[in-house]
């Protein structure tokens, strides 16, 4: 079974799909009803059994057309660096950042995309490990060879993965603890605060791939 994509026009169909993501977001898979989703989407009970049989149907379905769809919309920017001749490591690290951080996708759906994925890293359930399978591990590898590409000295590509997953780390939460971030800073997600966090977090990964060590 794949991730891909169903495409359904139907107006109903997309209203519990886009309330769903939302609850699912916020509360997590169990603790959302079939009842509250459909109350929510202004839309029949029966509505979830005719479009997706059942709640674990539609909870894949989140993941299929939003989440998968969103995840490949942040890869394609180093998908098309990797296609340029000559770049560095500070610009792989940048076009990931702002991958996450800015782009197309609205303040909610980046907060939505990634509170998704971090209750699906603490469960662990068959949907986290198609996460794993077909966006997470291949978007790992993209970022290594890109690394491997341009960085002036080899380095083990388990460090690079470590480098990688600390700067995704950080994206996720930035992305969302969104509130959190504001409270503490006094800053709103403008586009100038972004950008600032796209420069902290590239200055950050840069010190772990020149082999920066602190005692």
């Amino acid at each position: 079974m794949k991730l891909e994509p169903h495409n359904n026009g139907d107006a109903t169909r997309e209203r519990i799909l886009d309330e769903a993501e939302r609850l699912f977001a916020q509360k997590g898979y169990d603790a959302v009803t079939v009842r509250e989703i459909t109350s929510a989407a202004g839309a029949h009970l029966a509505a979830v059994n005719y479009h997706f049989s059942n709640k674990e149907n539609l909870y894949l379905e989140v993941f299929r057309s939003r989440w998968m769809q969103r995840a490949l919309k942040m890869r394609q920017p180093l998908l098309e660096l990797e296609q340029r001749d000559d770049f560095t490591a500070e610009d792989v690290v940048r076009t990931l950042a702002r991958a996450f951080l800015a782009g197309d996708l609205t303040a909610e759906q980046r907060q939505r995309h990634s509170l998704l994925a971090s209750r699906e890293m603490g469960n662990q359930s068959g949907v986290f490990k198609l996460l794993a399978q077909e966006s997470m591990v291949p978007f790992m590898d993209l970022v290594v060879r890109l690394w491997q590409r341009c960085l002036p000295r080899p380095m083990a590509v388990e460090s690079l993965e470590l480098i990688a997953l600390s700067i995704f780390s950080q994206v996720l939460y930035f992305n969302f603890a969104r509130p959190a971030v504001s409270l503490v800073t006094g800053r709103e997600y403008d586009t100038e605060f972004v950008e600032q966090l796209v420069d902290h977090i590239t200055n950050f990964a840069l010190h772990g791939l020149n082999g920066d060590e602190t005692q």
